[in-house]
C-alpha cells in the first residue's frame, strides 16, 4: 500500500486532534431538520405507519437470511410497502424540543440525521415514474423530477447498473453536510458514512416483511448523479444508493 493516498489523509485529518471549534459551540443557529421541499408541486400522503398491516418476521431470520438480490419479480410494491420501508429507514418518532432534532428508527450521530430520502420510483401502485423527495417530518412524498428518461439518467450514473431501473424503487440517500458539520465539524464527515450503513441495514432487515429484495450500491458516478438530482454536490450530496423490489 502506499504510505500517502487520499484515504489516509481523510482518517487522519478526520481524527479529533484536528477538530475545529463548532458552529453549534459558538452558538450559531443549527439547520433546519430538513431541506426545504416545492409546496406547490403534488405530494402524496402515505398511509400513516401506525396503521401499516405488515406481516411479523422473526428477527433471527431476517439477519440470517439477508443479502443482496439484484433481479425482481414484476410485482410493485404498494404504498403501503413504501411507506413502511420509509418508516423504518428514515420515520420520524419524535421532535425533540423546540425543533432541536428528531428521534428516528435509526441510530445517529448526535441524532443529527443529516440524510435526506429521494426516491426513483419505477413500479410502485399509484404512482408515476419519477424521483420523489420523501418529506421525514410530514411522512409524504412530493414530486421531484417527472421528465420522460429520468430513469435512464440514473443508470447511467450508477455506471449502467440497470438494477436501479428493473426494480420497484431506488432509494438515494443525500447527505445534507452542514446539519452534521454544525455539531461535529471535520469528524462529522466520518460520521455520514456511518449514518449510511445504519440506514441501509435497517432497508435490508425491513425488507424482509414484504417479500421484497435489496442491494446497496455505493459504485456510482459522484458528479452525474448529483447532477441528475440538481444539488450542488457540495452542501448536498449523494452518499448512498439502494435498489428494492420484489423478490421473484
Amino acid at each position: 500500500m502506499k504510505k500517502d493516498h487520499i484515504g489516509k489523509e481523510f482518517m487522519e485529518k478526520t481524527k479529533y486532534e484536528y477538530v475545529s471549534k463548532s458552529d453549534q459551540s459558538l452558538e450559531l443557529p443549527q439547520p433546519p431538520l430538513e431541506i426545504e421541499y416545492a409546496h406547490k408541486r403534488k405530494s402524496i400522503v402515505l398511509p400513516n405507519p401506525k396503521d401499516l398491516k405488515i406481516k411479523d418476521f422473526n428477527l433471527i431470520q431476517a439477519i440470517e437470511e439477508r443479502e443482496s438480490v439484484r433481479k425482481y419479480s414484476d410485482e410493485p410494491l404498494s404504498l403501503e410497502d413504501l411507506s413502511w420501508l420509509l418508516w423504518t429507514t428514515q420515520g420520524v418518532k419524535e421532535i425533540y424540543g423546540d425543533n432541536y432534532a428528531t428521534l428516528r428508527n435509526v441510530p445517529s450521530a448526535g441524532a443529527r440525521h443529516a440524510f435526506e430520502t429521494f426516491l426513483l420510483v419505477n413500479n410502485v401502485e399509484g404512482l408515476d415514474t419519477g424521483i420523489y423527495q420523501y418529506v421525514a417530518l410530514e411522512h409524504k412524498l412530493v414530486e421531484y423530477i417527472m421528465t420522460d428518461g429520468i430513469a435512464d439518467e440514473v443508470v447511467e450514473a450508477a455506471y449502467g447498473q440497470k438494477m436501479v431501473k428493473n426494480d420497484s424503487v431506488t432509494f438515494i440517500w443525500v447527505a445534507d453536510v452542514y446539519r452534521m458539520f454544525w455539531r461535529y465539524v471535520e469528524r462529522g464527515y466520518r460520521y455520514l458514512h456511518i449514518d449510511a450503513g445504519h440506514v441501509c441495514q435497517n432497508l435490508y432487515l425491513a425488507a424482509g416483511n414484504i417479500n421484497a429484495g435489496v442491494c446497496a450500491i455505493a459504485a456510482f458516478h459522484d458528479d452525474i448523479f448529483n447532477k441528475v438530482l440538481r444539488i450542488d454536490g457540495e452542501n448536498l450530496f449523494v452518499i448512498y444508493l439502494a435498489s428494492v423490489g420484489k423478490k421473484i
